[in-house]
């Protein structure tokens, strides 16, 4: 697939990760449709992108929770454009606190944004990839959508339901015949964005990212290969794969692990923290990639716990596969005793 001139729209570009992959599509020659909430921000990114080899951007705010505003944003891009080779749904927000602390309609706001605002992504997308006959459709699910954590339930559902998507969208596609249209699911683990700062809060607790952290930039440089080579699901940080392999191969001590991290390090136990709604229902204000949580410290961290979590997955790994009753080649001593007494019955040269 060529990537030179090619058109990409990013939901959810005003900060963050669809800041970050704005400014890395523009940087390849790639004319970039910017979405978000944030009018000033997404004119202010656009202009960011035409610097880059003279890019050609285009600003649309949207909201994502509104299905008619997202076909505008797809009816815009086709008509400024004729064509759409890419789409990346990228909006996200989330809501902190027991699934009983937050309200019923924060709860709805954090899935109408992050599961129906992907379906209304994809729905656009696709009507115009197959008139067109190809393209690549990204949704950005995340770590907890293959290993759930507590106190940020609705997230979770939303990321595991994006994840769910993306799997039904490329059977469907199968079905009817269009091979040259691909579905990608990116899984990051935590990234340093605005993300937890603008998070609604029903814990009483101050929200701090979960090591390891991760830069945007590498989640947007893993979503601009896809481009390239489209690929069923994609991992950004190897503590996203071991979390999702952990979970997978032993759930029940993944998710007592996942508890207690939670618990002791992504929520504080010194800085409270007022209830908010955060960015679920308003926009904040200013726009940015970074959360200011990636320094050497962190990543020091970062590389700490994947160590931690990969040596926990190769041991699982070992126990898992060691035959019962001891390691591989090694009869059991009871069972030993037993066989050794039935050949003194039987004699030497008995059968059996």
């Amino acid at each position: 697939m060529r990537t030179r001139n090619n058109v990409v729209v990013i939901t959810g570009a005003s900060s963050g990760v669809g800041r970050a992959c704005a400014q890395r599509f523009a940087a390849r020659g790639w004319t970039v449709v910017l979405a978000g909430r944030r009018a000033a921000e997404l004119e202010e990114l656009a202009r960011r992108c035409r610097r880059r080899r003279r890019a050609r951007a285009l600003a649309v705010p949207t909201d994502v929770t509104d299905p008619t505003a997202v076909d505008e944003l797809a009816r815009r891009a086709l008509a400024e454009y004729g064509r759409i080779d890419m789409w990346v749904n990228s909006a996200a927000v989330a809501a902190f606190g027991p699934l009983e602390s937050v309200p019923p309609a924060v709860v709805r706001g954090v899935l109408d944004t992050g599961v129906l605002g992907y379906v209304h992504g994809a729905r656009a997308a696709l009507a115009a990839m197959r008139a067109q006959g190809s393209g690549t459709l990204v949704n950005i699910s995340s770590a907890v959508g293959a290993a759930p954590v507590p106190y940020n339930s609705a997230y979770v559902m939303a990321k595991s339901a994006v994840r769910a998507l993306g799997g039904s969208l490329r059977q469907e596609l199968r079905l009817s015949g269009h091979r040259d249209i691909h579905v990608c699911t990116v899984l990051p683990a935590t990234l340093d964005t605005p993300f937890f700062g603008n998070a609604a809060n029903y814990s009483g607790r101050a929200v701090r990212p979960l090591s390891p952290v991760y830069t945007p930039e590498r989640a947007a440089r893993r979503i601009v290969r896809l481009a390239r080579t489209p690929r069923r699901e994609v991992y950004v940080g190897p503590a996203a794969r071991a979390l999702a392999v952990l979970s997978a191969l032993v759930p029940a001590t993944t998710e007592r692990f996942l508890a207690r991290q939670m618990d002791r390090h992504h929520l504080s136990r010194t800085v409270a923290a007022p209830d908010t709604r955060g960015n679920v229902f308003d926009p904040p204000a200013g726009a940015a990639r970074h959360g200011g949580w990636h320094g050497r410290r962190r990543t020091a961290l970062r590389r700490l716990t994947t160590a931690v979590l990969l040596t926990t997955l190769v041991l699982t790994a070992g126990r898992a596969l060691r035959p019962p009753g001891g390691a591989a080649g090694r009869m059991p001593a009871a069972a030993g005793r037993r066989r050794c007494a039935t050949r003194r019955r039987r004699g030497p040269w008995s059968a059996g």
